[in-house]
């Protein structure tokens, strides 16, 4: 049992006294502790609150788990073994997915971008030979009349261009469709399968 004793008393300084006053700060407290502790008393309550589980411990090594248990552990560890193997494989499926999405977006912006440089080009070409033609020209008619063939053909090639970009959209758009569709089965099996 723990027994503890405390004394409290408030003496004055010398100061105070002098004085005839008391002052807040001349206000002292001196404490007196007596603490008497047994420790065998305190060591036996101890070991007697928990010697129910002290018991069940020292029996805990002789105790035999069921085979049952034991199957029913293994048959566990070997389902989530076979769940975690089917989910990375489905997430390696899914990576080469995107993997290939990305390495045909990747190709075709430069594919694009190949193409805009060209016509850039060509563009290019086609001012400075019309800018040359128009500088040959001996009359104004001949020089209108040249205007207007570059004109002509420059029309003609926008319009041939927008054609063909209509076109190249169109596939590069429903072979995207198609590839995502692919990829998206294919994930949705692997997924049903797991």
């Amino acid at each position: 049992m723990l027994h503890c004793i405390l004394d409290f008393g408030i003496t004055l300084s010398p100061r105070a006294i002098r004085t005839g006053r008391a002052h807040s700060s001349n206000l002292r407290m001196e404490t007196t502790m007596t603490n008497s502790f047994d420790t065998n008393s305190v060591l036996n309550s101890v070991k007697s609150a928990f010697a129910p589980v002290t018991d069940a411990l020292k029996n805990l090594p002789n105790m035999e788990v069921p085979e049952a248990a034991r199957d029913f552990v293994k048959k566990a560890a070997g389902t989530a073994k076979d769940r975690a193997a089917s989910l990375h494989t489905g997430s390696e499926k899914v990576t080469s997915a995107i993997e290939t999405a990305v390495a045909g977006s990747v190709s075709e912006t430069a594919k694009i971008s190949r193409n805009i440089q060209q016509a850039v080009y060509q563009d290019a070409e086609a001012l400075f030979s019309g800018i040359d033609k128009l500088a040959s020209a001996k009359s104004l008619n001949e020089a209108v009349q040249i205007q207007t063939d570059l004109i002509r053909a420059q029309g003609e090639v926008v319009m041939a261009r927008a054609k063909s970009t209509t076109e190249y959209f169109g596939k590069l758009f429903a072979d995207g469709a198609k590839t995502a569709q692919d990829n998206f089965s294919k994930v949705v099996a692997s997924v049903k399968t797991a």
